[in-house]
């Protein structure tokens, strides 16, 4: 097997929510709001492998296009000292109340210094994309990390996910570092 070595390009982008406008606006129809608890880390997990899997962010970070690889990592945020609850949280959809719900939308907060939070894992299900819901949680965690005395926060996203980079930069944040994630994986042999 031969193994070969990527570098991908992501960026880092900061908000200051001293400044930041954030209104907590209500979902679409049909979606509720999940707070986070324990009990809810495999739906986050189960959320964020459906949102993932299929994306580039999966070849990045190759545990994102794991179920097994998701909950580890859920686990690994979630048992963080400064793992934030009020900023973590999944969106579900119950449809027009004959469907099963399906949790469709997720996000992590930790807030590694006093004055610094970070966004981990926005993920969206493919099918539930488009609708506003990926604001919606970005917003939520903003919010949480407001409301626990937190001044700026920030994320790292991938630089080719221009949805994601526009939407962040639509709800006030800005690109302040480039970084290169490298990355391995299994080439396949020719034949």
């Amino acid at each position: 097997m031969d193994f070969t070595e990527t570098y991908f390009r992501r960026f880092r982008m900061e908000i200051d929510l001293l400044n930041a406008r954030l209104e907590d606006k209500p979902l679409p129809e049909g979606y509720r709001w999940c707070p986070w608890e324990l009990t809810t880390l495999d739906r986050h997990a189960i959320t964020k492998y459906h949102s993932f899997r299929s994306e580039m962010d999966a070849r990045v970070f190759p545990c994102l296009g794991d179920i097994d690889g998701c909950r580890k990592l859920m686990r690994d945020i979630s048992t963080q000292r400064n793992f934030l609850p009020s900023g973590t949280w999944l969106i579900t959809w119950d449809g027009m109340g004959n469907e099963e719900p399906v949790d469709c939308g997720t996000i992590q907060a930790i807030v590694p210094s006093r004055i610094m939070g970070a966004i981990q894992n926005v993920g969206i299900t493919p099918k539930h994309r488009g609708l506003g819901l990926g604001r919606a949680l970005v917003t939520k965690c903003l919010i949480g990390f407001r409301e626990a005395g937190v001044k700026r926060a920030y994320l790292e996203v991938t630089a080719e996910n221009e949805p994601a980079i526009n939407l962040y930069r639509s709800i006030g944040f800005r690109l302040t570092r480039t970084l290169y994630k490298p990355s391995h994986y299994i080439e396949a042999p020719s034949i």
